[in-house]
């Protein structure tokens, strides 16, 4: 019996089958034909090593394409290099070639590799003792690697592959324990470097100065090397990310075969009874989880090996429990050949989920964008995206893991019932005709780097030397003094010294502390963890918690402890938290003044809390309940871009006063949705608040904030962009075809008001009056 159904790798094959239901037909609102494109190959560098070269050609790698050796012969001659190329094109040899052949030809050199996973570690050096390079002594360093291996590695290993945590966490402040390692340090590779934007990657941006400051010490200045989804400016932000010139690599070799990317949006359910309605009688679409969770099950069962991406693990899981249990009435055999892979997992059930999804036992899984990068999954047909996943870059970094081996592959964008996907699906043009985003990242961020120069500080005296490397004078001085001020530091002749014993803490993922456990509460066994920052809204008590297909209830959250009892549990519903929001202005940090409208941008605070928690059916989303918690409240130090209006003016155009109110409320929601389209962040990056008379203005105003301390650039974008931002918010209320406000205009998953009040039709008039005003794109400065 053969591994796999009968398979039907041809893209327009798999969607007509797809479409055999007429009422499907309708879902499909657009399908864009990408074409193929034929490979440009290159002959061996004559300085890559004979050795490297044979194995290679026994892998089946006959010779390189044109942009892999253009971006080694850069790395080779000491220039720090980006290889920004698409999805399947090869960059790992990029990279390989300079870094293995200096390792074979140099038994004092050294090289560190650094992605954004774990998963992703593992399979290259899966790839890299593929080629039995004995010379070459590759080993990971993680948070999974057993104690007794880590004095081997830090002894022996010539290629350590790890992440940008454990570098800050263990390499960094133990560098004395890594002398030999960090001396021969020749290069240091930044896989999947796209993923490093907002608060992360700033975090990540100041590890790689305290790195090459480190390495100085021991007199090594290594070439970087960084592979990247395509994006713009890639050399621009290569640069910010290392601090270092970088010259980029951009044109793609690699043969690419066609591709079908079809947009889907689920269909309205029936509007009788209470099973189609939603939040105040607003008409509900099928969930765009339940519409995966089956075109999913279809696909395996049509023979396409298919990854099925969605936003949050929860998410993941759900899919994949909608497509076993479509599977179990239509094709029982193949439920076991279907899984979900995110983080949180133990690493016994990682790694072996990895094994059963590369050995192609697996023929269909849904996955986080954990499986956006770069891991190893040849062979697939199909990729189905649940939603808007952030940027463009990653929706065709998401559709291009099909077709990998150069065949044809599908591609479907199944939108959720929110603004940004319903503007999307109706708007092919905005997805398929816009250029790929530029990443944002700051490392000048004032609370990113004070906490750096913090790690900085302990690591090795700061010196007048150092100031260039972590920003110039002007914005580490003043933190620098204020870290004086504060006894953390102290301030001497030769530089500034770390006061304490112990270890500064900084969390470069803004988790928020240690993660929280989630433990069987009648046998105590460890199921999996969940991020300290998510766990008032995942795993509160009451929620519904997925692992692998089955579903746990949580009977206490126990912040102190960082651990969650649960039990098992099969409910017909799902949990969603709803926290309450505050804002108080700080500062404008610039403003621009139209007629009756300003834009700002600047510092505000902000207090969350989580109060309740809703209850809603599986499938359609029917609102069953809500039960009240008692969660703190968290404080957050950011910024905002915000605009206030003139009451006057929002008479004039026929709002009422008792609408202002619903009207800036909806135009809130909707333009959450819709920055997305404008900055590289999901909305769940955001958030919100709106007000007729805001405390601090005194007039109507609608504040949208970065969910970051002290900001991530979204919301700068969104002042940048302010004019095209809300025309476009504008454009989605008003095109929906619902009376009075649904999840696909102004409604929110996340409100903690109940999404009360609402109204669309003042949303619109509101936002005519602002660009009405005269408001224009802000020039950056």
């Amino acid at each position: 019996m053969s591994s796999f159904p009968d398979r039907t790798s041809d893209a327009s094959t798999l969607l007509a089958r797809l479409l055999l239901d007429p009422a499907r037909q309708e879902r499909v609102t657009h399908v864009e034909q990408v074409p193929a494109r034929p490979g440009r190959q290159a002959d061996w560098p004559p300085w890559v090593d004979p050795l490297l070269v044979q194995r290679l050609q026994l892998a089946g790698v006959d010779r390189p394409w044109r942009h892999q050796v253009e971006a080694a012969e850069l790395a080779r001659d000491g220039t720090s290099v980006i290889v920004s190329t698409g999805t399947a094109s090869g960059k790992s040899l990029a990279y390989l070639l300079p870094v293995l052949t200096a390792l074979l030809q140099d038994e004092r050199a050294a090289a560190l590799y650094l992605s954004p996973t774990k998963a992703l570690a593992t399979d290259q050096l899966r790839a890299v003792r593929a080629l039995k390079l004995m010379a070459v002594r590759a080993a990971t360093f993680d948070g999974d690697t057993p104690r007794e291996e880590r004095d081997w590695v830090r002894r022996h290993g010539r290629l350590i592959l790890t992440n940008p945590d454990m570098l800050h966490r263990a390499l960094l402040p133990r560098s004395a324990d890594w002398a030999s390692f960090l001396r021969g340090l020749a290069f240091v590779v930044v896989d999947e470097c796209h993923t490093y934007r907002g608060v992360f990657g700033s975090h990540v941006a100041l590890v790689l100065r305290r790195l090459r400051r480190i390495c100085a010490r021991y007199g090594a200045h290594p070439v970087f090397v960084l592979a990247s989804a395509t994006a713009s400016d890639p050399e621009v932000t290569a640069a910010r990310l290392t601090g270092l010139p970088v010259v980029a690599v951009t044109e793609d070799a690699s043969p690419r075969g066609r591709t079908e990317f079809a947009l889907w949006e689920p269909p309205l359910l029936p509007s009788t009874g209470s099973s189609g309605a939603g939040e105040h009688g607003s008409p509900v679409r099928r969930s765009a989880t339940a519409e995966t969770g089956e075109l999913l099950a279809d696909l395996v069962v049509e023979g396409g090996r298919t990854i099925a991406f969605g936003r949050s693990r929860r998410g993941a899981e759900a899919v994949s429990l909608s497509a076993r249990r479509a599977l179990a009435e239509a094709a029982p055999e193949l439920m076991p050949r279907v899984a979900a892979y995110r983080a949180g997992y133990l690493p016994e059930e990682r790694r072996e989920l990895e094994r059963r999804l590369q050995s192609g036992e697996l023929l269909g899984v849904a996955a986080t964008n954990a499986l956006e990068l770069g891991l190893d999954v040849s062979g697939l047909d199909a990729v189905v995206l649940t939603g808007w996943p952030g940027t463009v870059a990653s929706v065709w970094q998401q559709a291009g893991r099909a077709g990998r081996a150069g065949q044809g592959a599908l591609a479907v964008f199944v939108a959720r019932d929110d603004p940004l996907d319903t503007y999307l699906v109706h708007h092919p043009e905005a997805l398929f005709g816009r250029p790929i985003e530029s990443v944002v990242l700051d490392p000048a961020n004032p609370y990113i780097l004070g906490p750096h120069l913090r790690c900085a500080a302990a690591e090795l005296p700061l010196t007048e030397d150092d100031l260039d490397l972590f920003g110039g004078a002007d914005p580490v001085r003043p933190l620098l003094a204020d870290l004086v001020r504060r006894g953390v530091l102290r301030a001497r002749p030769k530089g500034w010294f770390w006061t304490s014993l112990e270890r500064p803490e900084v969390d470069l993922r803004g988790t928020g502390g240690p993660p929280v456990r989630l433990v069987e509460g009648g046998t105590g066994r460890l199921l999996g963890t969940v991020d300290a920052a998510a766990s008032h809204t995942q795993a509160h008590t009451g929620a519904v918690y997925l692992h692998q297909g089955s579903s746990w209830i949580v009977d206490r959250l126990d912040l102190e402890e960082a651990v969650a009892l649960v039990h098992a549990e099969e409910p017909d519903y799902s949990t969603f938290a709803r926290e309450i929001t505050s804002l108080t202005i700080v500062q404008s940090l610039r403003s621009a003044a139209y007629d009756g409208v300003t834009l700002h941008f600047g510092d505000v605070d902000v207090t969350h809390q989580v109060v309740s928690f809703l209850r809603k059916r599986h499938g359609g989303g029917q609102v069953l309940g809500e039960e009240p918690l008692d969660l703190p409240p968290r404080q957050l130090r950011t910024r905002a871009v915000w605009y206030t209006v003139n009451p006057d003016d929002l008479a004039d155009a026929g709002l009422e006063w008792a609408d202002v109110p619903g009207a800036a409320h909806a135009a809130e929601h909707a333009a959450i949705g819709l920055l997305p389209l404008f900055a590289t962040c999901d909305r769940w990056d955001i958030g919100g608040v709106s007000s007729a008379i805001h405390a601090d203005t005194g007039t109507c105003t609608v504040f949208v904030y970065d969910g970051h301390p002290g900001g991530a650039g979204f919301a700068e974008q969104g002042f940048r962009r302010g004019a095209a931002w809300l025309r476009a918010t504008r454009d989605a209320i008003a095109s929906c075809e619902c009376p009075s406000g649904c999840p696909s205009c102004v409604q929110s998953p996340k409100c903690g008001n109940g999404n009360e009040p609402l109204h669309k039709r003042g949303a619109v008039r509101l936002l005519d009056v602002v660009l009405a005003s005269g408001l224009a794109e802000v020039a950056s400065g």
